[in-house]
């Protein structure tokens, strides 16, 4: 089969021909739906190296995936064959204590494993067939189509998680501000706008992406900028967000998260762009949560999916075929992708 794989570091990835796989005792073999292109992916090929990550080369890109049960190793039960599944995205170790929870995203043991999961050091879904390690890392489908599906294990998962943690503070009258309106932004504003009734502000450099913004549920849109802090600090009464969540994560936008939280608000970092925040008593206001997030977990995963099935988010996708999956990431990196790419085999 084809697949699209990293064997580079800082070089594009290469369509190649590789071997089928087979599923040993205990893993699943999952016939591809669809795998999203992650702007994470970028940083990936295009920033990093061994020095940053124990990752071996090559292996197959796409860690947002979801398709149908192809076959199933020994002593795997509670699966059928032909049965649409999406595929939990972070694989840890699966015995630490924090695996056990279901918070694969943050395992204990992570930093012994040579992978963080499918297209993350071990083969992703950017190809016909995905080797899954176990079956607990598998969510059964209803309704939703795996191509459809397949965004909301990161693009879904990540922001949800971040906002989870923070619904204590979104009661009516408060204020939450998504910095980066694209592939995880559209989802967090859906997000917000399903699970509270806090007012949406949308912060974004595109002018394509600020109305795509307000279609997916902000109250608000602004330009990034000195004028937008003052907008953002007058429709808060000179008060401050209550939540700001910076999907980009550079210097800049960590500078403007600071300068519209409010005292006792939540300031979560997301994106990897490689910023940093000066944090010291004097750098935010006073009682403020820095926070950095990865990813969800698996119980949080059920629940985006359940969100989407009932019809309350949706990830806008734009469908590649293999073929074509190296423009899909030229693509995102172009800011030319509203929503999020998946790539079909």
């Amino acid at each position: 089969m084809q697949a699209l794989q990293l064997t580079k570091f800082k070089h594009p990835p290469d369509l190649r021909e590789v071997d089928d796989p087979t599923p040993a005792p205990g893993e699943v073999l999952i016939r591809i739906g669809g795998a999203g292109a992650c702007h994470s992916d970028l940083h990936l090929i295009h920033d990093f190296d061994e020095s940053l990550v124990p990752f071996k080369l090559p292996f197959t890109l796409g860690h947002e995936n979801a398709g149908w049960v192809e076959e199933l190793g020994a002593g795997v039960t509670g699966l059928e064959v032909g049965q649409p599944v999406a595929v939990y995205g972070p694989w840890g170790c699966g015995t630490c204590k924090l695996c056990l929870e279901g918070r694969e995203n943050y395992c204990t043991n992570q930093a012994q494993l040579p992978y963080a999961g499918g297209g993350l050091g071990r083969d992703g879904g950017m190809a016909p067939l995905l080797l899954v390690p176990s079956a607990r890392l598998l969510v059964p489908l209803s309704d939703l189509n795996p191509v459809d599906a397949a965004p909301l294990t990161d693009a879904g998962l990540t922001p949800y998680s971040s906002i989870k943690r923070s619904l204590s503070l979104l009661v009516p009258g408060s204020t939450a501000v998504v910095i980066g309106a694209g592939g995880l932004g559209h989802m967090a504003i859906q997000l917000l706008d399903a699970l509270t009734t806090t007012r949406i502000i949308a912060v974004d450099s595109n002018p394509d992406a600020l109305r795509y913004a307000l279609d997916a549920g902000a109250a608000h849109a602004f330009a990034p900028g000195p004028e937008a802090i003052m907008e953002i600090r007058s429709l808060t009464r000179g008060v401050g967000a209550e939540l700001v969540l910076d999907i980009v994560g550079v210097n800049d936008t960590l500078a403007f998260a600071a300068a519209v939280i409010r005292p006792l608000g939540h300031l979560t970092l997301v994106g990897i762009g490689g910023g940093s925040f000066p944090f010291g008593f004097f750098t935010a206001p006073y009682g403020v949560s820095l926070a950095t997030t990865y990813w969800g977990s698996l119980p949080e995963l059920v629940e985006v999916l359940a969100l989407a099935e009932a019809g309350k988010v949706r990830a806008e996708v734009v469908r590649y075929e293999l073929a074509d999956a190296a423009k899909a990431y030229d693509d995102l990196a172009a800011g030319r992708v509203r929503g999020r790419a998946v790539v079909v085999p």
